[in-house]
């Protein structure tokens, strides 16, 4: 165990930054020319991403498979494999980068290992079939400096994530790693630090934005004999990917912030509570907090100091309630993870009574680099009121999923069409929904909106923690407002009234709807009952539940109408609305339908046309799916 001073951390910063010199120098030039080791590099590296979604597609086999070539071509002393985090281009992966020329290769198989090593690393020639096309030009990308879904990207929170080792301290340190901590320890006070938190704008990024300066301030206040700082990890937002990245790869970063809020607030102990279905992000976390403490970055005497702060990892069970910090903390407690009335918060009487700090991975995350360059560096960055940027998860029907991080004040445009190059398949856009399941969904009309808490709300949606999922036209707004209160429905904790029995009897008149049942009335009592459970709800569960309801009859009214006169879903997604028919004029009658139809309500003799019994049709798309001569049409 190596105890480490303020010239100890130095030494191992200029010796590792030595080290990551090809890795920064690279980012600094342009990749025009293939370099290999033919052309006379004396050092190359190969960054593999190594976070959840390209581990599933086998990154970690190419990652085996390049090594193997490596050692087979015996260049081992000259080639370095790093397995990095989560690039963001989830669309394209897995990633594979080139350093030093940059080049980006895309949805690379561990069959494509040897290639790359043979062809660009020793014969300096690029694998074209591996780079990324550009859907407008065809032209094949090389860097990534030049693709649509970076370059309106600001990465600050995902600074380190797909550019270092995230199970190798001394490259975060490098990347000016743990030196806000020791400035916070030596050059300042606690007050300071919280003033200039403050002065940075940053707000929390789950969801509520609350700004983190004054929410130090507060937990700074109340006197105890024990404190304690938590990092909410436990990020339960349907298609939400952000958080875990961040902890999957800049794990220092969380341990860092942990860390300076600690002293600032006067705590000794951190916790950081993740649900377990984060296998990877709390293997690093672990490798991470043990190098930490082999580092003497976490323990006794920090730096030579008289500051003391250490941090556990406790687990979730995946409960979405838990999210909300004094559910997470009566779970980490050992208690049932329900939420309770404020005041007082946490900082006054969180974790076993004791005064708490909450913070989630992305607020914690832009504490250090904020303490770095300086709280004015970030407050010019983002709008007057949301400063900073925002990471989000972009999901659904979109060409380009990933993992984005952009300025506040982006466009829902720029983000939709530019970063993420439109909808998929050429299909018309229709929908946003933006903060998960407790937020809104919005249309082209507010697509000029600028991305910050104020905005987005005033819309009818909210920030949340930051998944984004997009819809287009073969989506039903009826459908997608059900699914969301599905959700909510299963993960209410079921305290009080307007939640337990409020989103029930939602549920039930969306139910109705969509299986045609509905009755205009319906509409009116949707309204009133959403807006009853969010003046009532006793959290924010509740409050926020009936969020996708109002703003999917805000902006989709029409189709709720039509779901109740018309009886007819124009976009084909509620079954109990569909009516299947034969065509007789391309109907063969080769009685492929009538075969596989499960409800035998198919009739018709060979080679005349067949008819469909609609009393007897379960909708369930057997025979369109059969048909080879697309005879059968849907209404």
């Amino acid at each position: 165990m190596k105890t480490l001073n303020i010239e100890d951390l130095e030494r191992i910063r200029h010796r590792a930054q030595a080290d990551l010199a090809l890795r920064e120098q690279s980012v600094e030039g342009e990749s025009e020319q293939c370099q290999s080791l033919a052309s006379g590099l004396s050092h190359m590296q190969l960054l593999c991403c190594g976070g959840t979604g390209c581990k599933a597609s086998e990154s970690h086999k190419i990652v085996e498979n390049l090594i193997a070539s490596i050692e087979a071509h015996g260049i081992y002393d000259k080639v370095q494999v790093i397995t990095t985090g989560c690039f963001g281009f989830c669309e394209k992966g897995p990633i594979v980068k080139v350093i030093p020329d940059n080049t980006f290769y895309v949805q690379v198989t561990p069959d494509d290992a040897d290639e790359i090593v043979t062809s660009h690393v020793i014969g300096g020639k690029r694998v074209e079939r591996l780079l990324y096309q550009d859907p407008k030009t065809k032209e094949h990308v090389s860097d990534s400096k030049h693709m649509e879904f970076y370059r309106k990207q600001l990465r600050i929170a995902l600074r380190n994530c797909g550019f270092i080792d995230p199970e190798n301290i001394d490259e975060y340190i490098a990347r000016d790693g743990y030196k806000a901590l020791a400035d916070a320890l030596t050059k300042s006070t606690p007050e300071e630090v919280i003033e200039k938190i403050k002065a940075s704008g940053l707000r929390g990024r789950g969801g509520a934005g609350f700004p983190t300066g004054m929410k130090w301030g507060f937990a700074r206040q109340y006197q105890a004999e024990k404190k304690f700082v938590v990092c909410n990890a436990d990020e339960g937002d349907p298609g939400a990917f952000m958080d875990r990245s961040i902890m999957e790869g800049d794990p220092h970063s969380v341990i860092e912030a942990m860390a300076i809020c600690a002293y600032c607030i006067g705590a000794n102990n951190g916790l950081i509570y993740i649900r377990a279905e984060y296998p990877l992000a709390v293997n690093r976390l672990r490798i991470a907090i043990t190098q930490a403490r082999d580092y003497g970055l976490l323990g006794k005497g920090i730096l030579g100091t008289d500051f003391d702060f250490d941090i556990e990892i406790r687990y979730g069970a995946g409960a979405f309630v838990c999210g909300e910090e004094t559910a997470l903390i009566h779970s980490m407690e050992g208690k049932r993870g329900e939420p309770t009335l404020k005041p007082p918060f946490p900082a006054e009487s969180g974790f076993e009574g004791y005064p708490t700090n909450v913070n989630n991975v992305e607020t914690l995350a832009n504490v250090p680099i904020i303490l770095t360059r300086g709280p004015e560096w970030f407050n010019t960055i983002g709008t007057e009121k949301s400063k900073g940027t925002k990471v989000f998860a972009l999901a659904g029907k979109i060409n380009n999923v990933g993992l984005i991080e952009v300025p506040m004040g982006t466009t829902l445009r720029e983000i939709i069409y530019d970063i993420g190059e439109g909808v998929k398949g050429g299909k018309k856009f229709k929908a946003v929904q933006t903060g998960g399941p407790s937020g809104g969904c919005l249309t082209e009309k507010h697509l000029d909106i600028p991305i910050d808490y104020e905005s987005l709300t005033a819309a009818g949606s909210m920030m949340g923690s930051g998944g984004m999922i997009v819809m287009d036209e073969d989506d039903c707004m009826v459908s997608v407002a059900k699914f969301y209160l599905e959700f909510t429905v299963n993960e209410s904790w079921g305290k009080c009234t307007p939640c337990r029995i409020g989103n029930k009897r939602l549920l039930e008149i969306l139910t109705r709807i969509t299986e045609g049942n509905g009755t205009m009335e319906d509409l009116e009592m949707l309204e009133t009952l959403s807006t009853t459970i969010k003046d009532t709800a006793l959290c924010g569960l509740g409050q926020t539940s009936p969020n996708p309801v109002l703003s999917t009859l805000n902006n989709f009214r029409d189709e709720y109408v039509e779901h109740i006169k018309q009886r007819h879903c124009r976009s084909r997604q509620c079954k109990a609305l569909l009516t299947y028919s034969v065509t007789p004029e391309k109907c063969k009658g080769c009685g492929l339908c009538k075969k596989n139809c499960p409800a035998d309500a198919i009739m018709g003799d060979v080679r005349k046309p067949h008819v469909i019994n609609p009393y007897k049709c379960i909708r369930c798309g057997m025979c369109k799916s059969r048909c080879r001569f697309d005879a059968i049409q849907v209404f």
